[in-house]
């Protein structure tokens, strides 16, 4: 099968993002596939679950489940650099991806690592880091880091699942800076809460999931391509960028199906392709 072309990739996705550094207004995020996001602000850059190899491929290739890549590689981890913080939403390894967050880790000296506070010892085994290294989060929760704070938000993925001590499993953050408010939901299904929590975030901007829930598929769930766009309507998102889709072939969606549903209730949207840029406005 043919790969879904990025629309930058490798040294020339590096180039753009650099080209960026001395922009002081307007903040940019670049979608590096399925769940993934670069965000840059004022020179200060933040990876959202990124998810940069083929170790899901190369897992599942002679099982009944496999991960067929559909899309180019937008970046290799080792080429992101000057990275001030990292998350990862849950422990799934499109979300939590040893063979991306090691030499991301390495390679950015200084970088602040946010989880859930559920998974921290999961996460120090696969990531090969000591246990008190990540900042932890819950929802209900918020931590500064560099500028940028981050909120906890409950996830359905899917059930609000919880340890032991209460802290969610699976995590969707609000992360605030300058005046802007940015979601990004990680996996998640619609909960009843859902609205009431996002609604006083006046958000500019929803980073949702449209790949859905269907049960054949043998994996977890996620909000449909009609569920993500009433979401973004009901949350008053300025702008929602569509995700976890075109990575897997197994467990996709087609976006023109959610460009449609957005269209129908005149919810703002950007649709991009990886390795595609959406600026904010200045």
């Amino acid at each position: 099968m043919e790969l879904i072309k990025a629309e930058k990739k490798g040294q020339a996705l590096i180039a753009e993002m650099d080209s960026f550094l001395s922009d002081e207004k307007a903040f940019h995020i670049w979608w590096l596939g399925q769940s993934g996001y670069l965000l840059q602000w004022k020179g200060k850059r933040v990876l959202i679950d990124p998810y940069l190899s083929d170790s899901l491929t190369k897992k599942y290739e002679a099982t009944d489940k496999p991960h067929t890549r559909m899309s180019e590689l937008a970046v290799e981890p080792g080429l992101l650099k000057n990275i001030s913080i990292v998350s990862s939403s849950h422990n799934h390894t499109d979300h939590l991806d040893a063979e991306t967050l090691i030499p991301i880790i390495k390679n950015n000296p200084g970088i602040q690592f946010i989880i859930p506070e559920a998974n921290r010892g999961f996460i120090a085994e696969r990531v090969k880091c000591e246990l008190s290294f990540p900042i932890g989060l819950s929802d209900g929760q918020s931590v500064m880091v560099d500028d940028f704070t981050f909120h906890g938000i409950p996830a359905k993925h899917n059930e609000i699942d919880r340890d032991d001590n209460g802290h969610c499993k699976y995590m969707g953050y609000v992360i605030s800076f300058a005046g802007f408010h940015i979601y990004h939901s990680g996996d998640t299904l619609w909960f009843d809460a859902m609205v009431d929590l996002l609604l006083p975030f006046n958000l500019d901007l929803a980073l949702l999931p449209i790949n859905g829930n269907k049960l054949g598929r043998k994996v977890a769930g996620n909000l449909d391509c009609r569920e993500a766009a009433v979401l973004a309507k009901a949350i008053h998102a300025k702008q929602v960028i569509p995700c976890h889709y075109d990575m897997f072939s197994f467990n996709t969606a087609d976006v023109n199906d959610f460009i449609a549903e957005a269209e129908k209730i005149n919810q703002p949207y950007t649709v991009l392709l990886g390795g595609g840029r959406f600026d904010s406005d200045k």
